[in-house]
């Protein structure tokens, strides 16, 4: 087997538990046998939703499908359902049943037609929202500062990885030259698996996704993509079902998509970038506005880090070190065109005097919901 990357081992213990593949059996399908099926003309007036939700990680996503008898146009249009919630760390087994609430629909890029994605989350037997619905919060904090028009842009960093864990592409029981020819390279040498994240790209775009665009970087078989902006809870829907999407096409493609923030040592990590504006911040001198929001933001530093990863800064702490483009986790820092900084206020944004600023401190795994929530009560709600 070939080396995997330490840190993948360390901080993924139960994806190592059984026999490690050397090739992905996804990849042996026959996709022209199964496109055989998958033209099969649906009677009329059936439709399949799937249904998709966090899980009790707070970062992996599951899935399942129903057909309908009618077309939902509307979130609250579409049936209540529930699962297993023991089976995914959301319930005990003597009370499983937990609940899945539609709050936004997508359409399917993979079944096409009247098909679509419905993105939901999650509530106890009892209605109460499970650990991990981070939405509920961030829906209150939304809903008292609507006038704010909050926009948010995520970029959102990932690695692709082969069925041993190792790097999608990177030779075998080795790394490939130092970082500097990878970011938004060209070249086979350069990088790896375009053709999926073309694919992405696309079906992001089709499913409804504001999508808005998509890079190569620093690290071979390291990508990232950018969402938005969209406005208050919206954007992390957006963000939600983009991963989604892109985990249902690796599965396709026999590839393994990580967003673990630092997957391999000496080497860039992967975070979530959250751009964040408000009405005030885009209106003229709105830049007296965003360093209001930094000097707020400075205050409460480490309580941010806490909701910046799922398992309370325990992953940033592996990323946020001072190098590779990044700040210390312990020290707040903001500056112009700095990416080393914790708070990025871009070259256009300080010229114009007014527009937005970028967070650089979410890791790739983080929640988008708490993101978003923990802006919105610091920088507008002053909580």
């Amino acid at each position: 087997m070939s080396e995997v990357p330490a840190s993948l081992i360390e901080h993924n213990p139960k994806i190592l538990s059984g026999p490690v593949l050397t090739n992905s059996p996804n990849a042996f399908l026959s996709k022209t046998l199964l496109s055989r099926y998958q033209d099969l003309p649906i009677p009329n007036g059936n439709y399949i939703a799937t249904y998709v939700w966090i899980d009790g990680t707070g970062e992996h996503l599951r899935c399942k499908d129903r057909t309908l008898t009618y077309l939902p146009t509307e979130p609250k249009h579409f049936p209540v359902w529930n699962f297993d919630g023991s089976s995914t760390g959301q319930a005990d087994r003597k009370n499983a049943d937990t609940n899945l609430v539609p709050r936004a629909i997508y359409r399917d890029p993979f079944r096409r037609g009247n098909h679509m994605l419905v993105l939901c989350d999650t509530y106890k037997y009892n209605m109460e929202p499970t650990d991990t619905n981070h939405r509920v919060k961030c829906q209150e904090a939304y809903d008292r500062c609507k006038d704010e028009e909050p926009w948010f842009g995520l970029e959102q960093e990932y690695i692709l990885l082969d069925s041993d864990l190792r790097p999608f592409g990177w030779p075998p029981g080795g790394c490939p030259p130092p970082q500097g020819p990878y970011y938004c390279g060209v070249g086979a040498n350069k990088v790896f698996a375009r053709d999926l994240v073309q694919a992405h790209y696309l079906c992001c775009l089709y499913a409804g996704v504001p999508i808005t665009g998509t890079n190569a970087e620093a690290m071979p078989s390291q990508w990232e993509f950018q969402v938005g902006p969209s406005v208050g809870v919206t954007a992390a829907d957006d963000v939600w079902i983009a991963r989604f999407i892109l985990h249902r096409l690796a599965e396709e493609y026999g590839v393994i998509v990580s967003f673990d923030p630092k997957p391999v040592k000496d080497w860039n990590g992967s975070g979530a970038h959250m751009n964040f504006s408000t009405k005030s911040m885009r209106a003229e001198d709105g830049i007296v506005e965003i360093e209001k929001a930094i000097d707020k933001l400075s205050k409460v530093h480490m309580k941010h880090i806490k909701v910046y990863d799922p398992r309370g800064g325990k992953d940033n702490e592996r990323r946020l070190t001072g190098l590779h483009e990044t700040a210390s986790i312990n020290d707040f820092s903001a500056g112009v065109a700095n990416r080393s900084c914790s708070i990025r206020i871009p070259r256009t944004v300080a010229s114009q005097r007014r527009g937005y600023l970028e967070d650089r401190r979410p890791a790739s795994n983080c929640d988008p919901y708490a993101v978003v929530d923990a802006l919105l009560r610091t920088c507008v709600l002053n909580e």
